[in-house]
Parts: C-alpha cells; structure tokens; sequence
C-alpha cells in the first residue's frame, strides 16, 4: 500500500520531454546511474513541499550536480520554497530555477475550482483524489487548462479531458496526462 501511494505521488510530478521527476515503477536494479542519488533527493523534497497541491505542476531535470526547475505554481512562495529545498541537497552546487507563477485571477481560480470538481466528482475519476498529492494536477492561465499528471488507463485520460472541457469558461484544454498502470 504505502508503496502504491509513493508511485502514485511520484506519478504526478511527471513532465514531458527531458524534464521528469521519477520513472513510475520501482527500480530494483543495484547499479544506478550517476545522478540518481541527487534525482531521488530532488523529487523527495518536491513532494514534501506544504504548499504545493493539485493546482501546481512542478519537475526537474538534473544535470551532473545542477537543477533545473521547471513547472506552474499558484503562490509564489511554492517557486521559493522548491528553489529553497533542492539548494539543500547535498552535491547540488547549482539550481535554475525556472518555475512559472502564474497571475492572479478570481476568473482561473474558478476555473481551477469547477475543473476540479468536474474531474474529482466523476466517478471513474474520483480515486485519483485519495491520494496524499492527487494523481491529474490543473494548471489554469487565462482560461487555458492543461492536465499534469498520471493517470492508470487510457479511458481515465480521455475522461478527464471530456470532463475538463465541458467547464464553462475555459478556452482551450491541453491533456499532457501520462498512462502509468502502477496509478490509481
């Protein structure tokens, strides 16, 4: 169990490209590549931050003894705070931190809150939001929403998309859920 909560947790922070947190399965292979110890420590401050939560997407990409941060955040003391906690990491000598703060707006914050409650209140969906972080972050800038995360199948993807684009008010959906059958 506590098992499935930390690969569901690592799940979340999952972006595209270079950029990642975490593979999602468990690696029991004893010859790690260089850099996973410094990888392991960034993604286990990321998700001890307080304040971060299912309106905030952030990851990272080490390179030898550097990280970089990337992401959205709500308030702008997650972006310190993540900056902040990966600078204590031992061997890290340098973090760029790249997080977005995203603007102000009564507007997407509604937006956010009906998002969520299309999304957590299906119920197909509705497991992702038992966990410590949920599973499908939503990230809200101008009426435009993109879903961050992971979900366990392909229909729960496609779900939360249908469910995301039907709030009233938003413009556009971007769906950068992952499919990772360890979640959920």
């Amino acid at each position: 169990m506590k098992k499935r909560v930390i690969l569901a947790a690592v799940g979340i922070l999952f972006l595209a490209g270079n950029y990642g947190v975490a593979a999602f399965a468990a690696d029991n292979n004893s010859a790690k590549p260089a850099g996973s110890a410094i990888q392991r420590e960034v993604r286990h401050e990321l998700l001890m931050l307080s304040h971060y939560g299912v309106f905030d997407n952030i990851a990272y990409r080490v390179d030898g003894t550097q990280v970089t941060l990337v992401g959205q955040v709500t308030q702008p003391i997650l972006k310190e705070d993540a900056g902040n906690a990966v600078k204590g990491i031992a061997d890290v000598t340098q973090v760029n931190n790249q997080i977005e703060v995203l603007p102000p707006s009564s507007i997407d914050d509604g937006i956010r809150r009906a998002v969520y409650r299309a999304i957590y209140g299906d119920a197909s969906l509705s497991r992702y939001a038992f966990q410590a972080v949920p599973s499908i972050h939503i990230i809200v800038k101008n009426g435009e929403v993109t879903l961050e995360g992971a979900v366990a199948n392909d229909a729960d993807r496609n779900i939360a998309n249908i469910r995301a684009n039907a709030v009233g008010g938003v413009f556009s959906v971007t769906n950068n859920l992952m499919v990772d059958s360890n979640i959920g």
